[in-house]
């Protein structure tokens, strides 16, 4: 049961560790969620900035359009959706490390005009919007806030809007959270099964237009983490200590596996209130995007 109490107290046990720590080994881009591999040779950072792509792609987003982006992070998705496709967003965390470098990067990509980070709890945010994106935090929700999550998303939403839902999902029936992993890397995390989210989804009117699941993405994403912390282990034991660093490598490396050789991947649940908000087809996510990679070539 994630009060909003509890739930900002989660959240700084891990996200407000060290900056530092995060700089070891993410992308510059500060994607703490699964990337998206078009092949096994990509970079971390062409993995991640395909990611941000395909979900855009799944917004259908528009020059003007109001985003809410649901667990902000770093503000990395934020900047690329206001940048390359002209929307405003409304970035929402509650962790104050996060908060404050993600200001501070939306200043210095000069897109104060068209970003909001806000240090809140997403059932407090008000309004109308456009489109809502939430990555890698419906994790930390917790079953019995899953339909205040759906229904706020649903109230939150335009009549003709569009939400996409990035979450690790198990492929099996529901199962608890590993006690290991609870008490010291995401204490209050729990991984739906996906009939647990589907129900959920089902209790608030939304139309479910489109599921899409990625099998070994996250797998391929942590060896990635993987490797760089572990070149990086004594710039870890210099912030924190010895013992931390090894936690952190069992914490990888056995989420790793996980996505290797247990039932659990990543999803992305697209939802709309209205039945025809979206295509009738997916042709749309494999269309070429010239105004995109034009502004990017030019930059």
């Amino acid at each position: 049961m994630n009060t909003r109490l509890l739930a900002r107290r989660n959240v700084a046990h891990h996200y407000d560790l060290s900056g530092e720590l995060y700089d070891l080994f993410l992308d510059t881009d500060r994607q703490y969620s699964c990337a998206y591999f078009r092949s096994r040779d990509d970079t971390i950072e062409q993995a991640q900035q395909q990611k941000k792509d395909h979900i855009a792609r799944k917004l259908l987003l528009k020059p003007g359009m109001r985003v809410l982006d649901i667990g902000c992070g770093w503000g990395g998705l934020a900047i690329t959706l206001a940048r390359d496709y002209g929307v405003s967003v409304l970035g929402v965390t509650l962790s104050k490390e996060q908060h404050a470098l993600a200001t501070k990067r939306v200043q210095q990509a000069g897109l104060s005009d068209l970003i909001v980070i806000g240090l809140m709890d997403y059932r407090d945010v008000q309004g109308t919007f456009d489109r809502i994106v939430s990555v890698g935090m419906f994790e930390h929700v917790g079953l019995p806030g899953y339909d205040t999550y759906f229904a706020a998303i649903h109230d939150l939403l335009a009549p003709r809007g569009v939400a996409l839902v990035h979450t690790i999902g198990r492929s099996a029936p529901p199962d608890g959270t590993n006690p290991w992993i609870a008490k010291y890397i995401f204490p209050g995390g729990y991984v739906p099964s996906t009939s647990e989210v589907i129900s959920a989804i089902e209790k608030q009117g939304l139309w479910l237009n489109d599921v899409e699941s990625w099998r070994l993405h996250y797998a391929y994403t942590l060896r990635h983490w993987f490797d760089r912390f572990s070149s990086r282990a004594d710039d870890a034991i210099a912030l924190y200590d010895a013992r931390f660093v090894r936690a952190w490598k069992f914490y990888l490396a056995a989420s790793e596996q996980t996505f290797r050789h247990a039932r659990q991947g990543v999803f992305q649940f697209q939802l709309t209130r209205e039945i025809d908000a979206v295509p009738i087809t997916r042709d749309y996510l494999y269309a070429a995007q010239p105004d995109v990679c034009a502004r990017r070539a030019a930059e």
